[in-house]
């Protein structure tokens, strides 16, 4: 039941509002990319290895607040989007998450307007390796030109853990996701702003495209792009082929695929399924398949990283990592499965060595049904990424980078 103070913002927000016509064509907006290193040299596979627990685990989304302990070793490549919230907006740079659904902004930062509207629910969100704690308010939040929608719910986060004085974080994830993130609600939805775009006839297709690039030196500050209301093809080769995604259980959070894994033609996963996930860096693999993969390379486990790696004389010996999704093969070429090189000091790594872009879930295949692998940013670093909120699937084409040398 609405309140009087909720129905008087309803009515002023449909008579400030300016009428939304849909965008006649999706609308592209750029990403910066960053590798943070926090406190030095850091740990991947702590802060991914949380996220993948989280993701996978009920119990802990329902926590409130958590503080995952992580070594001072810790890194993560993280996509930013530029997103405006308020009117007049203020501009925040936030990290793109695929694998959740909420807009949330840090308290400490944000910013009261006009058409700031607190609802006065606690909103909490624990993606694993990081968490957030908060009040929902109502705000016009824009991403892009045109691209503005009213009534959004967002977080400000009042308690942060994980995110170290970054401004916020936008979600891109079904909205399912978001079910259990208002604690006194906590069978209730909350709209997401891709649906909201959508329902506010903002875009004419509730579709997003996703481009990366890999990591080069010196590094660029925009090496991405997001599209809203469909695809960029001038970004991709062909078309894109999709997939359904799986929907069994609390597979419906996330945009997970079904796919049968195999290196130099040797099946290292049966069939099952896994997350496609921007919020993710490395590419996590069920521990039956992580030792598949490791024995099938030769690799060996290296403590200093925490990676498995090998040295730069068996690079040659790699072959490619082939998923086998819907209709099509996506291969990883060899220097799509390594670290950037020039990277190697910053995860205490030794010049002249190969770094795998590999981690063990931790649990074997066939548990869950939906989160026996997740493709975090290295694997999107080499392929353009669809996701269809309308048709519960997820797309994937090569781009001019799927065989690119640069690692």
């Amino acid at each position: 039941m609405f309140t009087a103070a909720l129905l008087t913002l309803l009515i002023i927000f449909t008579i400030t509002r300016s009428p939304v016509k849909a965008a006649s064509s999706p609308i592209s907006v750029p990403l910066a990319s960053r590798l943070h290193f926090y406190n030095g040299t850091h740990n991947l596979l702590e802060r991914d290895g949380a996220r993948v627990k989280a993701l996978s685990d009920s119990s802990m989304q329902r926590q409130k607040l958590v503080n995952v302990p992580l070594t001072n070793n810790h890194a993560n490549y993280a996509q930013f989007l530029a997103v405006g919230i308020g009117n007049p907006p203020t501009t925040y740079n936030m990290v793109l998450d695929s694998g959740s659904a909420n807009i949330w902004v840090r308290a400490s930062k944000y910013m009261e307007t006009g058409s700031s509207f607190c609802t006065g629910q606690p909103v909490a969100v624990n993606y694993g390796s990081a968490s957030f704690f908060g009040t929902e308010w109502l705000d016009y939040v824009t991403v892009g030109p045109g691209l503005t929608v009213t009534l959004q719910s967002i977080g400000v986060g009042d308690e942060t853990a994980g995110f170290h004085e970054l401004d916020g974080l936008i979600g891109i994830g079904p909205v399912a996701s978001t079910v259990g993130s208002l604690p006194d609600l906590p069978t209730e939805p909350i709209p997401t702003v891709t649906d909201s775009l959508f329902g506010q006839g903002a875009i004419s297709e509730n579709v997003l495209g996703i481009f990366s690039q890999p990591y080069v030196s010196p590094p660029l500050e925009i090496t991405g792009q997001i599209t809203f209301g469909g695809t960029d093809p001038t970004k991709y080769n062909g078309h894109i082929e999709y997939a359904p995604t799986v929907n069994t259980g609390r597979s419906q959070r996330y945009w997970s695929v079904n796919s049968r894994i195999t290196y130099d033609n040797r099946e290292i996963l049966r069939s099952t399924g896994g997350i496609v996930d921007c919020g993710s860096t490395l590419i996590s693999l069920a521990t039956d398949a992580y030792q598949e993969y490791q024995f099938a390379t030769g690799a060996v486990y290296d403590s200093a990283t925490t990676l498995l790696t090998m040295p730069e004389d068996k690079y040659g010996t790699l072959r490619n990592l082939d998923f086998y999704i819907g209709e099509q093969i996506y291969s990883l070429t060899p220097n799509a499965q390594i670290w950037p090189r020039s990277l190697n000091t910053k995860i205490r790594g030794k010049e002249g060595s190969i770094y795998l872009i590999f981690s063990d879930r931790g649990t074997p295949s066939g548990q869950d049904g939906f989160s026996d692998f997740s493709l975090g940013y290295v694997f999107m670093q080499r392929f353009y990424v669809a996701y269809d909120f309308t048709s519960s699937r997820v797309g994937f084409a090569t781009t001019a980078f799927t065989d690119a040398t640069t690692n």
